[in-house]
């Protein structure tokens, strides 16, 4: 089956990844305006999880400031793991 094949679970994962790192950047963009090159390409960097684990988060934010140590927190757990 198409749905079995590895080649079809690597396309719709990145199907995901991507349409969770728009979705995030919408919300971010929606709360603190346009985000800034470095922002975006650290969201460039994050897998699903952690994308899913920002969205989640991203509603307790009060400021760019709260965004900017999630990343830092995210960023080190993610390099730690590599």
């Amino acid at each position: 089956m198409l749905e079995e094949s590895s080649v079809y679970q690597d396309i719709v994962r990145k199907v995901e990844v991507r349409e969770a790192r728009k979705i995030a950047r919408r919300q971010l963009e929606h709360r603190f305006g346009k985000l800034s090159q470095l922002v975006q390409r650290q969201l460039e960097q994050f897998v699903l999880e952690q994308l899913e684990s920002l969205s989640e988060a991203l509603l307790d934010f009060k400021s760019k400031d709260d965004l900017s140590v999630w990343i830092k927190q995210n960023a080190l757990a993610q390099r730690a793991k590599a």
